[in-house]
C-alpha cells in the first residue's frame, strides 16, 4: 500500500510538474530567436526541379540567442492551394549553409498536435508541438522538410535567405547531390523559452539592405547578424534575440516587393514572441520610384507614426534609422534627395521616436555625403552595402538603447481630436452636370462612390460644379484631408482641392494600383504651394474638384488627427479575437470567433427574418480579402465563417445585417 501511495505521489508531482510547466509555455514566457517575413514567392525565384512535391528539402537557419526548448513555425498564407506535409525533423547543422550535413545524434521529429504529418490549407500556418532541444546562441539550425502534395510556382516562403538550401527527391535524409537554392520556402519563425525575465526580441523592419543584400551567402553576415553578435557579447544585453523582418525590394506605403510595411508591420513586428524593441529602417525604396520626395517622406512618416503609436501601446521601445545616401544610383535625383532629406530630419527630430541609429552619418562618404563611402559600395550599384558596408553599420548601433528598464510613454494619439466624414455621393452640388457619376458598389462605404468622367486639367477659376463638404469645426487648430480614393494608373489619380475661399491646390501622385486606400490629400499637393489648413472653431467648407478621368473617391474625412483612418471610415473599437466577444448593434448580438487556423466567424441573432447577411474580412486599408452570403433564416439565428485562413495581423471584419452594419478590428494571434 505505501509503495502505491509513493508512486501515486511521484505521479502527481510528475503531473504538477508537467502543468507548471505547460502554463509557464503558455504565459507569454516563448521569445522568438529566429524569424523572416513571407511573401508570395515571385516566378523566378519558386523552387527549381526536381520541385516540392514529394521530396524532402532541408533548409538552414542561425539563431540569435541559444535555448532548451523549441517551436517551429509554418506558413502557408500566400499560397492559394493546401500543402501537405508528411514529417519534419529539426537538427544542429555542421554549418551556416555552405553544406547541407547534420549532427546526426541531435536530430528530431516534430509533432503538430500530436501528429507527425500536416496539411496547411490555402492561407493557413502551423505551430509545431514544444520540444526539448539545447542549442547555444548563434546556432545554425536544419530544418528538414518532407512534403506530399504541394504547388510548385505558388509558394509562400522568403526568397533572400542568404543561405543554401538542399532539395533531395523522396522522403529522405540523404542530401548527397542535392539540388541547391537560396530561397528560404514554408519555414516562419523558431521559437525558445526565455533564459531570463528581462530578455525581449528586437524585430526589424526593413528591405534589401537589411534582408541582407551584398552580404556573402552562409556567411550570416548581414548587419543585423553583426548588430546580434554583439549584443551577446554585452553582459547587459545578453538575452536579447534579433528577428531580421526585412523583404528585398519592399516598400512602407504601397507598391514594392511583398506585402509593403503598412500591410505588413501587425504580422511581422508586433505578430512575434517576445518583442520589446522595434528597428525601423526602410522608405529608400519608396523615394526611388515617388512621383514627388517630399510628398512620399511624409506618407512614410504617416505611416511610422502608426507604428509606433501601436508600439508604444503594447510597451515597445521604436528606434528609427535613417535613410542612408544613394546618388549615382538610378533612384537618385534631386527631387528623391529632397525627400530623403526631409524624412531623415524627422527621424532625427522627431519626439515621437525613443532613439535614432544614424546610419546615414555611418555610411555617407566624407567628400560627398549625398553619396554612399565607396568603401563600402556593393556591386558600384551606390545604393546596397557590400560586406564590410554591413559590419560597420552592424557595429555602429548604440547597444545602450536596449539596456532600458523603463516604459515608453504612450498617449492616445486620437485624444482631443475629431474626424469628420461624408459620402463623397453626398458632396455633389451646385449643378456638377456631367463632370462627375455616381457608380454603385456594394463594398465601397455607403453602397456608393463618385468617379470623374472628364479630364479638366487646367486649375480650376471657381468654386461651382464641384464636390462640396460643409463642416464645423471643434477647436482652433490644424486639420487634414483624407479621402478614401481609388486610382488604378498614373494618367487617374489626381483631384483639385480647396478650402473655403482659399484657392485651389493640386493634389497628384495618388495612385493606388487599383485598390481602395486612404490618402491625406495634403501631402500630395505638387504644384510648389502648402495645402496646410489651420482652422478656426466654427463653419467651413472643404471643394475637390475633378482633373483626370478615371479617378474614384468614396469618402472625405477632414480631421484634426494627422494619421489616415485606416478602416472604411466606421469609428471601431478594437476586439482582441483570442476570445469570443460579445458586440451588441442595432439588430443584431453576434459572438465574434476567430479559430486556430485563422478563419473568422461570427455567430448572430437578427431581429428580422429572410434578410441578406453579408460577413466580409478586410485588410486596414479598406482592400477586401474574403466574404461570405447568406439569407437570415426563420428563427432569426445564424452564423458565418469566411473561407480564408488569415496570417497573423490586424483585419476590419464588417457585418451586414439588412441594413445594420457592424465593423470591428479583429487580431488574428
Amino acid at each position: 500500500m505505501r509503495k502505491k501511495c509513493e508512486r501515486y505521489i511521484m505521479t502527481m508531482m510528475c503531473l504538477g510538474m508537467m502543468m507548471l510547466f505547460c502554463q509557464r509555455v503558455e504565459a507569454d514566457d516563448w521569445i522568438g530567436t529566429w524569424a523572416t517575413a513571407p511573401q508570395l514567392v515571385e516566378t523566378n525565384n519558386n523552387p527549381p526541379s526536381p520541385y516540392l512535391a514529394n521530396n524532402s528539402l532541408r533548409q538552414i537557419v542561425q539563431v540569435s540567442v541559444g535555448g532548451q526548448q523549441l517551436r517551429l513555425k509554418l506558413t502557408n498564407e500566400y499560397s492559394n492551394q493546401s500543402t501537405e506535409i508528411k514529417s519534419v525533423d529539426i537538427a544542429l547543422a555542421k554549418t551556416a549553409g555552405s553544406k547541407s550535413d547534420i549532427i546526426e545524434e541531435t536530430r528530431q521529429t516534430l509533432t503538430f498536435g500530436g501528429k507527425q504529418s500536416l496539411t496547411m490549407n490555402a492561407g493557413g500556418r502551423a505551430t509545431s508541438d514544444p520540444i526539448d532541444f539545447v542549442f547555444d546562441d548563434r546556432a545554425n539550425i536544419a530544418i528538414t522538410i518532407h512534403f506530399g502534395q504541394v504547388s510548385s510556382n505558388n509558394v509562400t516562403g522568403h526568397p533572400g535567405s542568404r543561405t543554401t538550401s538542399y532539395i533531395a527527391k523522396g522522403n529522405t535524409n540523404n542530401f548527397t547531390g542535392a539540388t541547391t537554392t537560396e530561397h528560404w520556402y514554408v519555414i516562419d519563425a523558431l521559437e525558445t523559452i526565455k533564459r531570463d525575465d528581462q530578455a525581449k526580441a528586437i524585430a526589424i523592419l526593413g528591405n534589401s539592405i537589411t534582408d541582407g543584400r551584398g552580404s556573402t551567402t552562409n556567411e550570416q553576415n548581414r548587419w543585423a547578424d553583426v548588430f546580434s553578435r554583439r549584443l551577446l557579447d554585452n553582459e547587459a544585453t545578453k538575452d536579447m534575440a534579433v528577428l531580421n523582418m526585412g523583404i528585398g525590394g519592399n516598400c512602407v506605403v504601397s507598391g514594392g516587393l511583398g506585402p509593403s510595411a503598412s500591410n505588413r508591420y501587425m504580422r511581422d513586428l508586433f505578430g512575434q514572441e517576445g518583442v520589446g524593441y522595434v528597428i525601423l529602417f526602410e522608405g529608400v525604396n519608396d523615394l526611388g520610384y515617388s512621383p514627388n520626395g517630399v510628398n512620399t517622406a511624409n506618407a512614410i512618416i504617416n505611416i511610422y507614426k502608426q507604428i509606433i503609436s501601436e508600439a508604444h501601446r503594447r510597451g515597445i521601445f521604436v528606434y528609427v534609422g535613417t535613410i542612408m545616401p544613394f546618388k549615382n544610383n538610378s533612384y537618385y535625383s534631386a527631387d528623391h534627395e529632397k525627400g530623403r532629406q526631409t524624412l531623415n530630419e524627422w527621424i532625427r527630430g522627431s519626439h515621437d521616436i525613443d532613439g535614432v541609429i544614424d546610419f546615414d552619418k555611418v555610411m555617407q562618404s566624407a567628400g560627398d555625403p549625398e553619396a554612399l563611402n565607396s568603401a563600402y559600395l556593393f556591386q558600384n550599384d551606390w545604393l546596397h552595402p557590400n560586406a564590410d558596408g554591413h559590419r560597420a553599420m552592424g557595429e555602429s548601433v548604440d547597444l545602450t538603447l536596449f539596456t532600458r528598464t523603463d516604459k515608453p510613454e504612450y498617449i492616445d494619439p486620437m485624444v482631443g481630436t475629431e474626424r469628420l466624414y461624408m459620402e463623397a455621393e453626398n458632396m455633389i452640388v451646385d449643378g456638377y452636370g456631367t463632370a462627375f457619376g455616381v457608380m454603385d458598389d456594394g463594398n465601397v462605404s455607403g453602397g456608393k462612390y463618385v468617379r470623374t468622367v472628364v479630364n479638366t486639367p487646367d486649375l480650376p477659376s471657381s468654386k461651382t460644379r464641384r464636390l462640396k463638404f460643409e463642416f464645423e469645426a471643434g477647436k482652433d487648430t490644424m486639420y487634414y484631408v483624407f479621402a478614401r480614393i481609388n486610382c488604378g494608373s498614373y494618367d487617374d489619380d489626381s483631384y483639385f482641392i480647396a478650402m473655403d475661399e482659399g484657392d485651389f491646390h493640386r493634389a497628384n501622385g495618388l495612385h493606388t494600383g487599383g485598390a481602395w486606400e486612404w490618402k491625406n490629400l495634403s501631402e500630395f499637393v505638387d504644384d510648389g504651394t502648402k495645402a496646410e489648413f489651420f482652422l478656426t472653431k466654427g463653419k467651413h467648407t472643404l471643394y475637390i474638384a475633378g482633373r483626370e478621368d478615371g479617378a474614384c473617391i468614396d469618402r472625405v474625412c477632414v480631421s484634426s488627427y494627422s494619421v489616415a483612418p485606416t478602416e472604411l471610415g466606421d469609428e471601431i473599437d478594437v476586439v482582441d479575437a483570442i476570445k469570443a466577444v460579445r458586440i451588441d448593434s442595432q439588430d443584431a448580438i453576434q459572438s465574434l470567433h476567430v479559430h486556430s487556423d485563422g478563419r473568422v466567424s461570427i455567430d448572430y441573432v437578427a431581429a428580422r427574418e429572410d434578410m441578406p447577411v453579408r460577413l466580409s474580412l478586410y485588410q486596414l486599408n479598406g482592400v477586401k480579402i474574403a466574404s461570405v452570403s447568406a439569407v437570415v433564416g426563420n428563427s432569426g439565428h445564424g452564423s458565418l465563417t469566411i473561407p480564408y485562413s488569415a496570417p497573423r495581423g490586424l483585419y476590419l471584419c464588417r457585418l451586414m445585417i439588412g441594413d445594420c452594419t457592424v465593423t470591428r478590428k479583429v487580431i488574428v494571434h
